[in-house]
């Protein structure tokens, strides 16, 4: 059996998008502290900037998935009845609600009372599209995406990406909520390391009279591990310093989010390649 990296389209999509909107919300906090002063909101305002960047990495990916990127427009036909067209709906509102404040804000137009509503709006969209990507999962007729797990996975991946990649683009502008932020990631990487336990003792009881799902991924423990391994040592380029109170390099948190982008791309290779229909291939 293959990895699931035939779905790197989606891969990138909803991890990027999911990172997105966890930095997003770190940044629209930040915004809203009464602790930030206006040169510092100016400094999280240009590295806001890179939240769109991984915004629209992440909407061409999802264009490479589909038959014909030219008719990408298609996916909206059926809004409020399909779980993908809603969940491309929500992305697309996300992106316009956050990008429209940075670029009236980065204008230095954005009135103080209409902004905190905004970044507010804001950061209620982007946790409505990470939902909405889990909507597109929970299919009956696929068992093994069909749960809890994959909610849960799909937002414990904004949280352990999301506050790392926040604190990258706002560090040098403000300094409060670090080791906060640090917390939430590991936090959210030690219950993902307990789900990916529970969830690979439960795929041995789904299986049909061709196979079992713990055959579409034999490699699930090694993989879950390095998964995991990629994470923590990106959390670590983060984590250490602020321990040891030194600063943090951009360099350094940049190699972190790499490794935690990498480490949760093959979290997600193994999710797609879980895929497992009723009828035929599924007997319960």
């Amino acid at each position: 059996m293959g990895m699931g990296w035939h779905e790197w389209p989606l891969m990138l999509f909803t991890v990027l998008g999911q990172c997105a909107v966890g930095g997003f919300i770190v940044l629209a906090l930040a915004l809203l502290c009464p602790k930030t002063d206006n040169a510092q909101r100016k400094s999280i305002h240009n590295g806001m900037f890179f939240i769109w960047v991984l915004m629209g990495i992440a909407f061409i990916a999802s264009m490479m998935h589909l038959g014909s990127p030219m008719r990408a427009f298609n996916s909206l036909n059926r809004v409020g009845q399909s779980g993908l067209s809603n969940e491309i709906a929500l992305g697309s509102a996300f992106f316009a609600i956050g990008g429209i404040y940075w670029l009236i804000a980065m204008m230095g137009k954005m009135p103080a009372g209409l902004g905190k509503l905004w970044l507010v709006i804001g950061m209620i969209s982007g946790l409505a599209f990470v939902y909405g990507m889990c909507r597109v999962y929970q299919m009956e007729t696929v068992p093994t995406w069909h749960s809890g797990y994959t909610t849960l996975n799909f937002f414990l991946t904004m949280l352990i990406g999301g506050p790392l990649l926040g604190y990258m683009l706002k560090s040098k502008a403000c300094a409060c909520g670090g080791k906060g932020l640090a917390a939430i990631s590991v936090i959210a990487l030690l219950i993902s390391a307990v789900s990916g336990l529970m969830q690979g003792s439960e795929l041995v009881q789904l299986q049909s009279s061709v196979m079992s799902a713990t055959a579409l991924v034999p490699q699930y423990g090694q993989m879950m591990a390095l998964r995991l391994a990629l994470v923590a040592v990106g959390l670590g380029f983060w984590i250490c310093p602020l321990i040891r109170a030194k600063g943090v390099t951009t360099f350094s948190l940049l190699v972190g989010f790499v490794l935690v982008v990498c480490g949760e791309l093959i979290g997600r290779a193994v999710f797609y390649n879980l895929h497992m229909t009723v009828g035929m291939t599924y007997g319960g």
